[in-house]
């Protein structure tokens, strides 16, 4: 099987020969000792040195106040939309909206000025044949609403002022459905899947209860699955933490595999994941990045792939259980991922 045939088989949780298997987004502070490991100079060579089955594309986005799409919009209006220390908790231009009219203010960016369509080919065609072109559409517009009016004033509107919370959303919402068509478009027939998502999980359970997920945050999900599967392009769901009691939400919305299994979260032990939802979604992860990757041997991280392999032979793609590898983890345990993910077992 090629990366291919390996991935829509995963999606169909059909048998393979072996796991498809996904380095992640490696940060940009993990990623010299990489090359140096490999020897190789930047990250296309290296997603060719591992083995990828993947080959992930970024939306190339530029304004005058960002340089990445999950960061478009300048929810502090003062120019610094800063993609690496940015956070959801500080207080947004919409701290202190009441009604509709106190969001005129803010003006909502036109993506289709900031996104270079023939960068977006150029990027998808640097993909290898039978590679997996993923592109990271992020479209995190939970994560946004929270920036724009502050984490805390956002979940309390949800509450009190529903309708303010809505209204912010829905301009949120619309403005990645138009970034998104205007990627699809531009790199039509040329990808395979794409992964959008919304961090709505801690450590120990969801950040909001199941009720406003299905309310506030499933809604935006499904326009954009559906809107990704008019494409013929299958959707991986990403969210950190624990998010065992809304996969059922996420499966009615459509989505194809869930990302990641974040294996330290409570309710996300590969085994009760399997248990609950086998035959039902597929899903991407499974490698502890904040322990195992980061203190364990290689021998140990071998021992944990041949452990989802067992219980996952199929409707599971390897990969670490955070997208964005941080600089604490040796690169000698990412190559023991691969190794064992690549093995074809008699």
């Amino acid at each position: 099987m090629n990366s291919l045939e390996r991935f829509y088989a995963t999606v169909d949780r059909k048998p393979v020969d072996r796991p498809a298997a996904w380095l992640g987004m490696p940060d940009i502070f993990a990623q010299p000792a990489l090359f140096e490991y490999y020897g190789v100079k930047d990250m296309h060579e290296l997603k060719l040195a591992v083995g990828d089955d993947f080959y992930a594309v970024e939306v190339p986005y530029q304004s005058p106040t960002a340089s990445a799409i999950y960061a478009a919009f300048d929810w502090y209006m003062d120019g610094n939309v800063d993609s690496e220390d940015r956070t959801l908790t500080a207080d947004g231009c919409f701290k202190d909206a009441e009604d509709l009219e106190d969001l005129d203010f803010f003006e909502w960016p036109d993506p289709a000025k900031y996104i270079d369509v023939e960068e977006c080919r150029r990027r998808v065609e640097l993909a290898p044949e039978g590679k997996v072109v993923l592109g990271m559409m992020w479209s995190a517009h939970f994560q946004d609403a929270c920036a724009s009016f502050g984490m805390e004033t956002a979940l309390m509107n949800m509450i009190a002022n529903p309708e303010v919370y809505e209204a912010v959303n829905d301009k949120i919402v619309d403005f990645y459905l138009k970034a998104n068509e205007i990627f699809y478009e531009a790199t039509k027939g040329k990808l395979n899947a794409v992964l959008i998502g919304n961090d709505m999980g801690s450590q120990r359970g969801l950040m909001l209860s199941p009720a406003m997920v299905k309310e506030f945050i499933i809604p935006g999900c499904k326009k954009l699955v559906e809107q990704a599967h008019s494409y013929g392009l299958k959707v991986i769901y990403h969210s950190c933490g624990s998010i065992a009691d809304v996969i059922p939400d996420l499966i009615e919305a459509g989505v194809d595999i869930v990302h990641p299994i974040q294996a330290l979260a409570a309710g996300m032990q590969p085994e009760n994941l399997k248990e609950k939802f086998d035959g039902k979604v597929s899903f991407c992860g499974g490698v502890d990045t904040q322990d195992l990757l980061v203190n364990g041997t290689p021998e140990e991280v071998r021992s944990k792939v041949k452990e989802l392999r067992t219980i996952f032979p199929t409707g599971l793609i390897i990969s670490p259980s955070h997208e964005a590898i941080m600089p604490d983890v040796p690169p000698a345990n990412i190559k023991a991922l691969f190794d064992e993910a690549q093995k074809i077992y008699g």
